[in-house]
């Protein structure tokens, strides 16, 4: 595992939250300036997902990205769009984060 595949995977999941939040403002693509970031936030995270995978396997790259996304999306639509924070929402993020980390536990490297 290199430094950068480090640095990529923990960018990934800041990066798909940011388009997330960049879309939801972006009304259907009609505002601008969240348009741009959600396009520009998407296609960084394309670059560094690149850069893990020169050295991660795709089984631990892919849910950290999806993963880390979702619950880092939960935790902003709370904290900052002021979305109702419920029961099962909390405990979906905690599951999420959970899986992540058995998925990294069990990783050993690119594989056969």
């Amino acid at each position: 595992m290199t430094k950068s595949s480090v640095v990529a995977t923990d960018m990934m999941p800041i990066k798909n939250a940011l388009t997330a939040i960049g879309l939801r403002f972006s009304h259907g693509f009609s505002k601008p300036l969240p348009t741009i970031l959600a396009l520009l936030t998407f296609g960084s995270a394309f670059y560094f997902i690149s850069l893990a995978l020169v050295s991660l396997p795709v089984s631990t790259v892919y849910p950290i990205w999806v993963g880390g996304g979702t619950a880092g999306v939960a935790l902003l639509g709370v904290l900052a769009l002021h979305e109702k924070a419920e029961l099962w929402k909390g405990a979906g993020v905690v599951m999420v984060v959970a899986g992540i980390i058995v998925l990294n536990v069990g990783s050993t490297g690119h594989g056969a």
